[in-house]
């Protein structure tokens, strides 16, 4: 299993990233199926797009802080998140159901530049 950082590509722009061990399946079964590349839905802040995975709940929560990484086992989906999602209640990003955290974003910058509304094409890639 990698140990180090990788990159998160949205549309163009890198954005450095490091994998946490809060869930270590999770991890381990996406760092096994690097790279992948997928049209992502945009859902208030927070984008998210299908994987090749499918991993059951592992230590699941809801909130999450921004530049969360996450899968969502529900739909076999990677999610970045840097803000208020429709189902917050405040300014902390929340999933839609519990997701597994597996990394952090070294800057959400980029991600809130995006157009409100918009998808966007994320690759992820070991470095």
């Amino acid at each position: 299993m990698s140990e180090g950082d990788f990159t998160v590509t949205v549309d163009g722009t890198t954005i450095d990233a490091t994998w946490v061990d809060e869930s270590p399946e999770t991890r381990r079964a996406l760092v096994d199926s690097l790279p992948v590349e997928g049209e992502a839905t945009r859902w208030g802040d927070e984008l998210y797009f299908r994987v090749p995975v499918d991993v059951d709940a592992e230590a699941p929560r809801a909130a999450v802080d921004p530049g969360t990484i996450a899968y969502w086992p529900q739909g076999s989906a990677l999610c970045l998140f840097w803000g208020p999602t429709p189902a917050s209640t405040d300014s902390t990003p929340r999933a839609a159901s519990p997701v597994n955290v597996v990394a952090r974003l070294a800057d959400t910058t980029p991600l809130s530049d995006l157009p409100s509304g918009a998808g966007a094409t994320v690759r992820i890639t070991e470095d």
